[in-house]
C-alpha cells in the first residue's frame, strides 16, 4: 500500500480496540511533518473519511492523494472481506 504521496504522507495510528477490524491513519505534511488531519472509519456510511484537524487549505494534488489513499484502504477491505466470505 503506498503511503507516501508528493505534498503529504500516511502513518498507520493504534486502534483504540485490540479487536478492531478498521485501522485509522495520520495525514502528515511531508515537508512539517505536521498532523493535517485523520482518516478513519465511519460506521454511518460504510467506508473511510477523512477528518481534517483545523483550516487547512488543500490543493487539487492534495485532495487527489487523500482520495487514492482512501481508494487503496476501501480497496483492501473489500479484499480481506471477499477472502473471509470465501473461506471454510
Amino acid at each position: 500500500m503506498n503511503t507516501k504521496f508528493e505534498f503529504i504522507h500516511f502513518v498507520q495510528r493504534p486502534t483504540k480496540s485490540p479487536a478492531a477490524v478498521t485501522t485509522a491513519w495520520a495525514c502528515l505534511n511531508n515537508r512539517s511533518h505536521d498532523q493535517l488531519g485523520t482518516i478513519a472509519w465511519y460506521g454511518p456510511w460504510r467506508q473511510y473519511c477523512y477528518w481534517p484537524i483545523g483550516t487547512e487549505v488543500y490543493s487539487k494534488g492534495c485532495l487527489s492523494d487523500i482520495e487514492a489513499f482512501i481508494g487503496q484502504l476501501m480497496d483492501d477491505r473489500k479484499l480481506a472481506h471477499n477472502a473471509k466470505a470465501v473461506s471454510p
